[in-house]
Formats: C-alpha cells, sequence, structure tokens
C-alpha cells in the first residue's frame, strides 16, 4: 500500500507559495514555511508500516505536469493533498488532473478549509472523494488501512466522503491527546524533504522549524488553526521529547542555525516553558543552536531571561493594534501597556522582537491604523509585518465580516492578489479593501525605511555574520516589494 502526501503546485511562476503558513501566500520577505501537518501525517504512516512519500512541490519549484508524472511513476493507492482557502479551487483543478492520471487512486484533501467547509469543498470536484476534517494524522493512517483491506470508509473517523451524489459525515474525531506518540516531524524532513529549500526572515538561515504542542488556550477572533483545526485547548509534548527533538536537529542538521518553536502560543504553559529552558541548558543545547518561538505579550522577564539563556534568539508576538478598543474587540485579551512593557522586557533580556499588526478590525478607523503605526516604531522591534484583516473561513472573523456584508466577493481566488501576495476581501464603506491594503503597505515603508532603524541593522550587521546573512536574504526579496503601492 503506497501513500502519496503532496503539497500541490500554486502559482509556481510568481515564487515559492507557504500553504501551511497561518495566512498561506507567496510572502513578499521569500518566507516558506515547512508542510508541517503532512509531514507529522507522513510520520505516523512511517511508523505505522505503509510505503509513504511525501513531495513539497512549491518548495521544490515543482510545475503541475512534473508532479504528476512523479505521482505516477510512485503509483500510489491513497493520495493525501494538502490545501488552503485561496489556493482551493487550484487544487481541486489539481486533483481531477490527479485522478485521470490515477483514476483508482482515493484523493483526500485536508486543510483548515476543507475542515471548515467539508460539503462546500467536496462539491467543488469529483476528483476530491473525501475531505478530512481537524487532524489528520490518524485519520490519514486508518484511511490507509481501510483501503487496504477493502473495507467502507464509513468507519474512518474525522472524514466527510460523496457516496451516490450524497455527501456523509463519518464519526467525528477527536484531537490527539499524547502527541509525543508522533514521530518527529525532522525525521520526516530527513527522509523525505530538502531543508535548505525553507526560509523564514526572520531566522538565521538554514533554519529548521518544529511544533511542540497543538491549539491554543486564547480566543482571538481571527487565527484560523485554533478554530478549525486544533482547537482552543493546548496541548503539550513533554518537556522531554522536545529537548530529544532539538538533540536529534543537532545529530542530523549539523549546519542548521536555529530552530523554530511554531506553536501557535509557545508560552501558555509558563512552568513547561521553564522545564524546557532548563533542559536545554542543562544538556548544552544552548551553545550549539539558537531558537525562536511564538510567545504572547504577557511574558514576564523572569522567563524572558531564561529563554535567552537557553538559547532563544527571537520571541513573535501578535501586537495586532495600538487601540485598545480594538483588541478588546476581537477578543486578543490583552493590554496596550502590556506590549509596551513587553517590548521593555526584551530588550532587557536581549531577545529580537517581530511584531505582528493587523488592520481591518471591528471598530477601525484610519485614525486606529495611524495609532498602529506610530505604536510600532515606538516598541522599538527588530522586524514587523503589517497585514490587513484576511477571514479564513470558519473563524468568527469570516463570520462577522459575512454577517456586515463587509467580504466583497465570495471568490476564495481573490483572497490573494494574482501575483499570490497577501490582500483582503473586507471592503467596508468608510475603510476599503484596497485602503486597508494600501496602508500597509505605506505602514512596511514607514516602519523600515526610518534612518534609525537602517543604522540599527546596519550595526547589528556588522557585529554578527549570522544577523548579517539572515538581514541580507530578506532584504533581497523584500526590496521588490517594499516600494510597490
Amino acid at each position: 500500500m503506497k501513500v502519496l502526501l503532496l503539497n500541490p503546485p500554486f502559482k509556481p511562476e510568481h515564487g515559492k507559495f507557504s500553504r501551511s503558513s497561518r495566512s498561506p501566500a507567496v510572502a513578499k520577505s521569500g518566507t516558506l514555511y515547512y508542510p508541517f501537518w503532512l509531514s507529522y501525517a507522513t510520520g505516523v504512516l512511517d511508523q505505522s508500516g505503509y510505503e509513504a512519500k511525501l513531495i513539497d512541490a512549491p518548495a521544490e519549484g515543482s510545475p503541475v505536469k512534473k508532479v504528476i508524472a512523479m505521482a505516477v511513476a510512485y503509483g500510489p493507492q491513497l493520495i493525501v493533498l494538502d490545501t488552503s482557502t485561496p489556493s482551493i479551487f487550484s487544487d481541486t483543478e489539481f486533483a481531477e488532473e490527479m485522478k485521470r492520471a490515477l483514476p483508482s487512486a482515493f484523493i483526500l484533501l485536508v486543510g483548515t478549509h476543507p475542515s471548515a467547509l467539508p460539503s462546500e469543498t467536496l462539491t467543488l470536484s469529483n476528483g476530491v472523494d473525501a475531505v478530512a476534517i481537524g487532524e489528520y494524522d490518524y485519520t490519514v493512517r486508518d484511511l490507509a488501512d481501510v483501503l487496504k483491506k477493502a473495507q467502507d470508509v464509513q468507519q474512518v473517523k474525522g472524514l466527510a466522503y460523496r457516496k451516490d451524489q450524497e455527501i456523509i459525515f463519518t464519526e467525528k474525531r477527536a484531537n490527539i491527546e499524547n502527541l509525543d506518540e508522533i514521530p518527529f516531524v525532522t525525521s520526516v524532513y530527513k527522509k523525505h524533504l530538502n531543508y535548505k529549500n525553507y526560509f523564514e526572515s526572520m531566522a538565521q538561515y538554514p533554519m529548521i522549524m518544529i511544533i511542540t504542542g497543538r491549539g491554543c488556550p486564547f480566543r482571538c477572533f481571527f487565527c484560523v488553526y485554533p478554530q478549525t483545526f486544533h482547537g482552543n485547548r493546548y496541548r503539550l509534548r513533554s518537556a522531554e521529547n522536545v529537548v530529544a527533538e532539538f538533540e536529534y536537529i543537532l545529530e542530523n542538521f549539523p549546519d542548521v542555525k536555529e530552530v523554530g518553536i511554531e506553536d501557535d502560543t509557545f508560552t501558555a504553559n509558563i512552568a513547561r516553558v521553564k522545564n524546557i529552558c532548563d533542559r536545554l541548558i542543562s544538556k548544552g543545547i544552548n551553545k550549539k543552536v539558537k531558537w525562536w518561538a511564538n510567545a504572547r505579550v504577557n511574558l514576564d522577564l523572569e522567563t524572558m531571561q531564561l529563554m535567552k539563556a537557553a538559547g532563544c534568539r527571537l520571541i513573535i508576538p501578535g501586537f495586532e493594534s495600538g487601540t485598545q478598543k480594538i483588541l478588546d474587540n476581537i477578543n486578543k485579551g490583552i493590554r496596550v501597556q502590556q506590549s509596551i512593557q513587553y517590548a521593555k522586557n526584551a530588550r532587557k533580556a536581549k531577545l529580537l522582537v517581530h511584531g505582528c499588526f493587523m488592520v481591518g478590525n471591528p471598530g477601525e478607523t484610519r485614525e486606529t491604523m495611524k495609532q498602529t503605526l506610530a505604536f510600532a516604531k515606538k516598541l522599538d522591534l527588530d522586524t514587523a509585518q503589517f497585514y490587513p484583516l484576511i477571514p479564513y473561513p470558519g473563524t468568527k472573523a469570516y463570520t462577522w465580516a459575512a454577517e456586515h456584508g463587509y467580504l466583497k466577493t465570495s471568490n476564495f481566488s481573490e483572497w490573494l492578489t494574482e501575483d499570490g501576495l497577501h490582500s483582503t476581501v473586507v471592503s467596508r464603506p468608510d475603510l476599503t479593501a484596497q485602503d486597508l491594503v494600501e496602508f500597509c503597505s505605506y505602514a512596511r515603508r514607514a516602519f523600515y525605511l526610518r534612518v534609525s532603524y537602517i543604522l540599527r541593522k546596519t550595526l547589528q550587521s556588522l557585529l554578527s555574520l549570522d544577523e548579517a546573512r539572515r538581514n541580507f536574504k530578506a532584504l533581497k526579496t523584500f526590496m521588490k516589494y517594499l516600494f510597490r503601492k
């Protein structure tokens, strides 16, 4: 029984489409995420004795014809295709081409979009036999078991499938509780992927991305993974298991400069963070590789200092807005003053900060957008990103925009620009989608083209060769977009 897991081609002529990012797009900074969830499912299949192959077409720059030829040569009985909201139409068309090439193969579509809109996704294409709803590591394994034995897919939890033109839902699959039992995602990278294809503009290169916990206990109204995929409870790998993967990385990827912990909120459980840090220090791993993590603005100075001692180089918070009312409107659960203190504490701990900001949320005005930009400058961050609100199906943001008549289109391909860049379909009478996108372009220029910022980054590059490489690699791609409106 052969299983092919595939991150399909999408807009290869415009760059590398980062499908597993929280906001999938061709990133202006050149950032390309690893295909985490396909990789974890591949690891479970390997663990279960199946012959599995993982192909990341965007990372390899592979066009459709080449990928289909590779699939035909491999001859899988089960094909698992990742997808996303902006690529959904392209992905279902690709599924049809794959079905024509391999008519006997069972094609399963996975990801946040089919999890949020399973019935709608199935109606897009007869080439898709079923969709997985939510975490699919064990769904893929169980489906392979059933197909191998020629049994009814009805018994596989977590599926929606078509039978005689009727869409049938199987029993709901519970989220995975024991994350330690899943193989290291980095072991899958080593076997199936070229780790030098992946890049994070804020990280030293080459880098590796891992997940140490799934879900998020917070309720931000825009965040797609907790609302459609993993849930609002943070499930954790043990500290021992996380540190063991760091050791695996050092042994198998000796030239990797940095490890990215891509949990939605790594610091949701401070006691566990401290346990991981203590173990990294006691084993001397802190002296061998750096790491970064998504860290909420309630993080205290003492924990920041311990993280720094344990090898942390960068923390990534969602500041979102400089206006408290807007933070309250989006259920962010933070205070503006917390963000100010967070940035001060990070400087004391000598941690770099990449700040995330978003405009277009409920209550947004032209004045509050200006306040957010001024706030971003005041925080004096290493790097920052400015996005318009992008409402993905299954999120409260999508429901809010739809109920208020703010979605200017229902065509999911318009969730990106023609060349694959971030855009928005939220358009209000007082703030159009074009207004939001243009403001984000303006904010990037205003943030990055300050004389004080340029001087600081120049000094940073002069003092550290690794930082110089990182800055130069990101700048090469970013400059193409910095002056574009």
